[in-house]
C-alpha cells in the first residue's frame, strides 16, 4: 500500500511542508494518501536553487551522471512492485499495464545512462575558401540551463522519466511539477534521486495546483519548458513562456489503417487493435481512436474485433485479469459519454460496449460516426474506437490526414509500396508499419506535428534539446 503521506523535494531534500493534496484510489474513490503541496514561494526557491546549481551541474562529469542514472535503475528494480502498485492505485491503471510502465521507466533510465557518456561534438573544416586557410571549427554541446518540466497523469512514471533522465544525462538542473492526480510515482523517483550525490539544487519535485504554478511557465530563469498534456493547455503555456525553448508533447486522435491484404492475419491485427484502443482505458495520446479497414476484409475484421472487445474484462485494476480499469475521474468519463451520445444522436451505432458507470467506461466500438462530431474530431482519451471502411488506400491516407492532430499512425500492410507511401504522405511524427500507433520504444524519436506538439522526446533527442551547440574557431597559424 501507499505511505500515509509523502513529502515534496526542494533542492534534493524531502520537505514535509503539509499534507494538502489528497490522492485518491481511482477505483474506489477513497483517499489513498496525502502529499505535500508547493506554494509559489517554494517554487520560486526551487528555481533559485536550480540557477545556483548550474555551475556545479556543468562541472559534474559524465561518468558521475551515469552513476546517478545507474543507481536509479538499480533502485527502481528493487522497488518494482511498490512502484507498480502505487501507479495502479493513483492512476487506476490495471496492474499488468502498471508493471509494464515500471519496466519502461527502467528502460528509459538505462538508455539515459548509456547516452550520458556519449554527448559528442564535431570538427568542422572551415577551409572553404582562401580567406579561411588555417582555420578550424570545433563544436561541443553544453547544458542549456535550468529546465521546467510539467508531466501528465496518464504515464506518471515513464513520461516523467523522459524528462528527468535526459536532464541528468545532459547536466541540467530541473524543477518538476508532476500531475496533481498522480504525483506519487514522481515523489518516489525524488526519494531515489535524493540518495545520490547530485549537486544541491539539481532537482526539485513540487506538486502544485495548475492555477498556482505559473512560475513553471513564465519565470525567465528557466531556459527550457517541457510540457506533456492536453493541447489546449500546452499551446496556452507556449504563449506565456517568453524567450525560453518550449517542447510540447500533446494529444492526438490516432488512426490505424488495415490494408486489404491482411485477410490471413486478422487475429493478429485484431489483437493489436484491441490493445491499442483499450489498454489503460484508452487514456493514451497514441491510443487507437480511428480504425480504417479495407472493404475486402471489413466485415470479417468487424466481427472479430467486436467479439474481442466483448471479452475485455473491466473492473478493479489490482486484479490481474482486469484489462479496462477506471478512467482518471468521473468527470472525464462523463465528458466522453457525452461525446458518444452526441455521435449516436447524429447517426452512429454502438456495436460493442457503451456502458458507463461513474469513472468506469466499458470498452466501446462504434461505426457510422460522422466526421464533424467531437468523438471523431477531438481526442477521445478513453476506451472508445471508431470503425470505418475504405476502398482506396490513398483516400484512407487523406482521411487520416483530415485531423488537427498528427502524433503517430499505424498501417497494417504487406505492400512495401504502401508502407513507403504512408511514410511519405501521412502528416504525423511517426508511422508504425504492421502495428498500432500506440507502439513506442523509449529510445526512438517521439513527438507530433500540427496540434500534437513541438519537438521530439526519446532520450538522445531530449538531450539535444537540453543542450546547446557552442562553437570554437581556431586559427592554427598567424
Amino acid at each position: 500500500m501507499l505511505n500515509k503521506t509523502y513529502p515534496y523535494y526542494l533542492a534534493n531534500v524531502a520537505v514535509a511542508a503539509n499534507t494538502d493534496l489528497e490522492v485518491t484510489d481511482k477505483f474506489s474513490g477513497e483517499v489513498a494518501t496525502r502529499v505535500a503541496m508547493a506554494d509559489a514561494a517554494a517554487i520560486d526557491k526551487a528555481i533559485g536553487y536550480a540557477v545556483e546549481a548550474m555551475p556545479a551541474m556543468r562541472a559534474f562529469p559524465p561518468f558521475r551522471r551515469q552513476a546517478v542514472l545507474e543507481h536509479c535503475v538499480k533502485r527502481f528494480r528493487e522497488r518494482y512492485d511498490e512502484l507498480a502498485l502505487a501507479l495502479c492505485i493513483e492512476a487506476g491503471k490495471p496492474i499488468n499495464d502498471s508493471k509494464g510502465e515500471v519496466t519502461r521507466l527502467i528502460d528509459t533510465f538505462k538508455v539515459a545512462a548509456e547516452e550520458s557518456v556519449r554527448i559528442d561534438g564535431e570538427i568542422i573544416n572551415l577551409e572553404i575558401s582562401p580567406r579561411a586557410k588555417g582555420y578550424h571549427g570545433y563544436v561541443k554541446r553544453v547544458p542549456i540551463g535550468p529546465c521546467s518540466f510539467i508531466s501528465p497523469f496518464n504515464f506518471p512514471l515513464n513520461l516523467t522519466a523522459h524528462k528527468v533522465a535526459p536532464a541528468i544525462a545532459a547536466g541540467v538542473p530541473f524543477v518538476l511539477k508532476p500531475a496533481s492526480r498522480t504525483p506519487v510515482g514522481a515523489l518516489i523517483m525524488g526519494e531515489i534521486l535524493a540518495e545520490t550525490d547530485l549537486p544541491k539544487g539539481a532537482f526539485s519535485i513540487l506538486p502544485a495546483h495548475r492555477d498556482g504554478a505559473d512560475l513553471f511557465t513564465t519565470d525567465e530563469r528557466f531556459k527550457l519548458l517541457s510540457f506533456t498534456g492536453s493541447p489546449a493547455v500546452g499551446w496556452e503555456l507556449k504563449k506565456k513562456a517568453g524567450k525560453k525553448k518550449v517542447i510540447l508533447e500533446l494529444g492526438g486522435n490516432a488512426a490505424a489503417i488495415v490494408d486489404g491484404d491482411q485477410g490471413g492475419k486478422l487475429d493478429y491485427v485484431v489483437d493489436r487493435l484491441a490493445f491499442g484502443a483499450f489498454y489503460q482505458s484508452g487514456q493514451s495520446c497514441i491510443g487507437v481512436q480511428r480504425i480504417l479497414v479495407h472493404a475486402n476484409i471489413y466485415d470479417a475484421l468487424r466481427e472479430k474485433l467486436i467479439a474481442k472487445t466483448k471479452t475485455l474484462i473491466m473492473g478493479d485494476p489490482k486484479d490481474e485479469k482486469t484489462f479496462v480499469g477506471p478512467m482518471i475521474s468521473e468527470s472525464e468519463s462523463n465528458r466522453l459519454a457525452g461525446w458518444m451520445d452526441s455521435a449516436v444522436q447524429a447517426g452512429a451505432k454502438i456495436v460493442a460496449g457503451g456502458k458507463v458507470e461513474g469513472a468506469m467506461f466499458e470498452a466501446t466500438l462504434l461505426e457510422g460516426v460522422k466526421r464533424d462530431t467531437d468523438l471523431y474530431r477531438k481526442e477521445a482519451f478513453g476506451p472508445v474506437a471508431i470503425l470505418e471502411c475504405f476502398d482506396d488506400f490513398d483516400a484512407a491516407l487523406a482521411t487520416v490526414n483530415d485531423s488537427d492532430f498528427g502524433l503517430q499512425a499505424g498501417v497494417f500492410t504487406d505492400s512495401l509500396a504502401h508502407a513507403h507511401r504512408a511514410w511519405d504522405v501521412l502528416e504525423v511524427g511517426g508511422v508504425v508499419i504492421n502495428d498500432v500507433p500506440s507502439f513506442r520504444v523509449d529510445n526512438m524519436p517521439y513527438g507530433g506535428v500540427k496540434d500534437s506538439g513541438l519537438g521530439r522526446e526519446g532520450v538522445r533527442y531530449a538531450i539535444e534539446d537540453m543542450t546547446e551547440m557552442r562553437l570554437m574557431v581556431m586559427r592554427k597559424t598567424w
